[in-house]
């Protein structure tokens, strides 16, 4: 994995699927530009999560793009996928590190400096911050603020990706704040043409 590798993030979400597969979703977002792409299941049960991670992961490698899997590193470990991303609540870092070994991407989720640097610490490749505006995704999820965001950067010596509520409106406002990318989900997911979405998000964090 490079920095640039995380320069638009794709994290996605079975919300707006209608009659289409998750797979055709994902193709049309890389079509895009989509550089990074989340698997994120929390309704599916094993063999439908199994089956669907192994058809992103071949999807992705197509395409170039590293795909990993929130939460789940056995569904990551069966499929042979880039990595992981885990939560505060999920499995700590450096047991997926431990599960996944040195070659893998673990991501981790932070909202502090001190959550950071432990990440850091434990053996993450890259932190995602957030949630940055108010999320539809994740109504629940805390936000963090500007101040501690550009904290989070100055302080990581890993890539840092915003993530939460961020939108093509509001994607230039995080700007100069020291971050690698950002992480979208409706802003791509949820939009009538996702492939054009992706082009124009792609072009967007070229000035971050």
């Amino acid at each position: 994995m490079k920095r640039e590798d995380l320069r638009l993030y794709a994290v996605t979400d079975r919300s707006w699927l209608g009659e289409e597969s998750l797979c055709s979703q994902v193709e049309k977002a890389l079509r895009g530009g989509v550089s990074f792409v989340q698997l994120r299941e929390k309704q599916l049960d094993d063999e439908r999560f199994l089956a669907e991670a192994r058809e992103l992961r071949a999807l992705c490698a197509k395409y170039g793009v590293p795909f990993v899997v929130n939460d789940r590193v056995d569904i990551a470990l069966a499929v042979d996928a880039d990595g992981v991303h885990v939560g505060q609540e999920d499995m700590a870092v450096k047991e997926a590190r431990r599960l996944l070994g040195p070659g893998k991407i673990v991501g981790a989720t932070c909202k502090s400096v001190e959550q950071a640097l432990r990440a850091v610490e434990e053996g993450a490749d890259y932190i995602g911050s957030g949630a940055m505006f108010p999320s539809t995704a994740k109504p629940e999820a805390q936000g963090i603020s500007f101040d501690e965001l550009r904290a989070i950067c100055a302080a990581s010596r890993i890539p840092v990706v915003a993530i939460g509520g961020i939108t093509e409106a509001n994607l230039p406002s995080l700007a100069g704040t020291g971050i690698a990318g950002a992480a979208l989900v409706s802003a791509i997911f949820a939009q009538k043409d996702i492939e054009a979405a992706a082009r124009r998000l792609r072009a967007l964090t070229e000035h971050l």
